[in-house]
C-alpha cells in the first residue's frame, strides 16, 4: 500500500494533494459532469430571479414570464438529467463494488442516505431561524412563504434522487439482465404515460414519470459504466436521435420550449416530468460523450483536476444553500433602500447590472459554504447502519417531507408560521433511518 502523503492546510491544498494521489482508473469525467451540472444550475436559477419592487412591496419575478425568448435557455441550463446520468454511474460503480466485497444493502444505503438527508437538515433548520426572526422584523407572511418556497426548490431532487437510490439494486440486477432494454422500456412507459396525460386526460398519473423518466436516465448511467456510450460516432446518434425527437415532439405535440417550469403555463415539462424532459437528456448526453476523451486529457493536469474535486468536496453544500444565499442578498438590499430593486426586468440596464448581482450571490454562497460545508465533508458516521427496513422507512418519511417543502414551502398555520408537521418528517427520518443518533443511556458498571 502506498504511504499516504500529508493533506497541505486549507481547502485548496488538500485538494490538490487529492488530485495528486487519485488513481489513474479513476473516470474523472464524472466528477466533472457533477461539478459542471451544479455550476449550470446554479447560474440558471440566479438568472432567472428577477427581484422587483412594486408599490413599496418586494415581488420575486421569473424571468421567463418577461422574456419568453429566455425559455430556449433553459435547454442548456436544465441538466438534473445530467445528475441522474451521473448518479447511475456513481451508484453502478459503489454497487458492484459493495457486491463484491460481501457488502449488504444496509450498509451501501446508510451511506448513501447520509450524504443525502444530512446536509439538508441544517438548511431546514436555517430557515425556520429565518422565518422566526422575519416575522419579529414585521415581515409580510406573504414574501417570508414566497421566499422560503423559492430557496427550498432544489430539495426536490434530493426527494427524488434519495427513491431512485433506493431502487439501486433492483435497477442494477435489471440492466444486468436486460441491458439497455431495462432503459428503453422504462422510456416507453414514460411514453404511454404521456399519452395518458395528454391524450386520456389523466393528469393523475402524470405523477408516475417521476419515477419512469429519472430511472431511464439513471439506467443510461449504468450504460455508460460499462462502455455502452463510449466513441464519437456511438454519442453523435444518441445526441442527434434525442434532438430530432425533441424537435419533433415540440413542433407536433403539446409540449412547451421551457424545460422549467413558467408561473402560469398550464404545461410544464418538468411538473410532473415529461417524455420531452427524457430526449432533452439523451441529446445532452450524447453531446457531453462526444467529449469525453478531450476533457479526460485536460483533467489529468493538477489544477481542473484540483478544481473539480473542490466543488465535488462541497456540492451538496453550494447546491442546497445557492438559492438561500440570493435570496438573503435580495432581502438585504430590500431592506437598505430597495438597492438594485427599481429596475424592471429583461431591460438594457437590468442584463448590465446581472454580473454585479452574481458577484454579490457568489461572496453570499460562498459564505454560507464556509459556515456549512464542513457539516457535508463530516457527514460520516462511525455508528453501525441499521437494519434495511429502518433505512427504507425513514427514507419514505424524510422524502415525503422533503417533497411537500418543495411544492408549498415551509410557512403554514402553525406553531412559529411554520409547516411544522411536515418540517419534522425529514428529521424523524433521519432518526429512524439511524443518521442522528439517539442519546444512549450510560450503561451502569
Amino acid at each position: 500500500m502506498s504511504k499516504q502523503v500529508p493533506l497541505k492546510p486549507g481547502l485548496w491544498g488538500q485538494a490538490k494533494e487529492m488530485a495528486l494521489q487519485t488513481p489513474e482508473s479513476r473516470n474523472r469525467y464524472v466528477d466533472f459532469l457533477r461539478a459542471l451540472s451544479i455550476l449550470a444550475v446554479i447560474s440558471g436559477h440566479w438568472l432567472m430571479i428577477a427581484p422587483q419592487v412594486s408599490d413599496n412591496n418586494l415581488v420575486l419575478n421569473n424571468l421567463l414570464t418577461f422574456a419568453p425568448w429566455t425559455h430556449w435557455l433553459s435547454w442548456g441550463f436544465q441538466v438534473m438529467p445530467i445528475f441522474f446520468l451521473v448518479g447511475g454511474y456513481a451508484n453502478g460503480v459503489s454497487w458492484s463494488a459493495s457486491i463484491r466485497q460481501g457488502h449488504h444493502y444496509n450498509e451501501w444505503l446508510s451511506n448513501r442516505l447520509g450524504r443525502l438527508i444530512r446536509p439538508v437538515l441544517p438548511l431546514l433548520l436555517g430557515w425556520m431561524l429565518i422565518i422566526w426572526v422575519g416575522q419579529l422584523v414585521g415581515i409580510p407572511s406573504q414574501i417570508l412563504s414566497v421566499a422560503s418556497q423559492v430557496a427550498l426548490v432544489p430539495i426536490w431532487f434530493l426527494a427524488v434522487y434519495i427513491m431512485v437510490a433506493l431502487l439501486v439494486p433492483l435497477t442494477y440486477k435489471a440492466w444486468s439482465r436486460f441491458g439497455l432494454y431495462s432503459f428503453w422500456f422504462l422510456a416507453f412507459l414514460a411514453l404511454v404515460n404521456d399519452a395518458l396525460f395528454f391524450a386520456a386526460g389523466f393528469k393523475a398519473v402524470g405523477w408516475f414519470n417521476y419515477a419512469f423518466v429519472w430511472l431511464a436516465v439513471h439506467q443510461l448511467g449504468y450504460a455508460w459504466r460499462d462502455g455502452h456510450l463510449s466513441g464519437l460516432r456511438n454519442a453523435l446518434a444518441w445526441a442527434g436521435g434525442g434532438a430530432l425527437f425533441l424537435f419533433i415532439i415540440m413542433y407536433f405535440g403539446p409540449y412547451p420550449i421551457a424545460m422549467v417550469s413558467v408561473p402560469g403555463d398550464e404545461v410544464s415539462n418538468t411538473l410532473p416530468p415529461k417524455i420531452a424532459m427524457l430526449a432533452l437528456g439523451i441529446t445532452q448526453m450524447g453531446i457531453l460523450m462526444a467529449f469525453e476523451t478531450r476533457v479526460q486529457r485536460w483533467l489529468t493536469g493538477v489544477g481542473p483536476w484540483a478544481m473539480t474535486i473542490l466543488i465535488n468536496a462541497m456540492i451538496m453544500t453550494i447546491y442546497l444553500w445557492h438559492l438561500t444565499a440570493s435570496t438573503l442578498v435580495i432581502g438585504i438590499a430590500w431592506q437598505f433602500g430597495d438597492i438594485g430593486l427599481d429596475i424592471n426586468p429583461d431591460t438594457k440596464t437590468w442584463w448590465l447590472l446581472r454580473p454585479v448581482w452574481m458577484v454579490v450571490y457568489i461572496i453570499a454562497l460562498s459564505l454560507l459554504a464556509v459556515m456549512f460545508g464542513r457539516l457535508e465533508r463530516g457527514s460520516s458516521s462511525s455508528s453501525p447502519p441499521g437494519s434495511s427496513w429502518q433505512l427504507i422507512l425513514g427514507a419514505l418519511v424524510a422524502c415525503t417531507g422533503l417533497a411537500i417543502l418543495a411544492l408549498k414551502g415551509i410557512v403554514g398555520e402553525q406553531w412559529l408560521g411554520l409547516r411544522l408537521y411536515v418540517l419534522c418528517l425529514p428529521f424523524l427520518g433521519a432518526v429512524i433511518a439511524g443518521l442522528i443518533p439517539l442519546p444512549s443511556r450510560s450503561k451502569s458498571s
